[in-house]
């Protein structure tokens, strides 16, 4: 069956009042639940702003913040479902709760993630 990351950006629910996040905390953590429940959640969460390090080829470690202007992820799922359709349904769902915008898309096939 096929995985989708379902994700937005950072920032992406910087428009939301810090008296309002409680509520979009709990819509979101409604939505996991019933993902649970219907089988099709594999893992998410939400990430740390602006703190990442890199390790060059070489081993090299390199820590941030980082980056400068490109978008990078705010939050993500997992999801395995049947169809590309089925993965939009989820997507709406999340979108709704976090008041933001998702990213859908197909994560490929490989025998050896299993």
């Amino acid at each position: 069956m096929p995985r989708f990351l379902v994700s937005f950006d950072d920032g992406s629910m910087d428009h939301i009042s810090v008296e309002d996040l409680p509520d979009v905390s709990d819509a979101a953590h409604a939505v996991v639940r019933e993902a649970k429940a219907a089988g099709v959640w594999i893992f998410g969460g939400g990430i740390h702003r602006q703190k990442s390090s890199l390790v060059s080829m070489e081993g090299i470690v390199s820590h941030g913040p980082f980056p400068e202007n490109k978008a990078v992820i705010g939050g993500f799922c997992i999801i395995e479902v049947t169809s590309h359709a089925d993965a939009l349904t989820w997507g709406a769902k999340f979108a709704k709760a976090c008041r933001c915008t998702q990213e859908i898309r197909e994560i490929m096939y490989d025998p050896e993630s299993r």
